[in-house]
């Protein structure tokens, strides 16, 4: 039996954050999705700041605190 219908993860804008964090600290972008279980796509959204604008400062604001 497969899984085919449940849909992946939503990510929410804490998810975006911690996206730019770990992808800083040198991690891939796929191990990212996987541990998110979404598609690498939606992590590079993230990273192209093409979804959830802002999350970058408030990773850096996270980061330099």
């Amino acid at each position: 039996m497969t899984n085919d219908n449940i849909p992946s993860y939503t990510l929410t804008f804490e998810d975006a954050v911690q996206i730019w964090l770990r992808y800083w600290a040198g991690e891939f972008q796929n191990r990212i999705a996987a541990s998110l279980d979404v598609n690498p796509g939606r992590v590079n959204e993230v990273l192209k700041e093409r979804k959830f604008i802002g999350s970058r400062e408030a990773a850096l604001k996270e980061r330099a605190a």
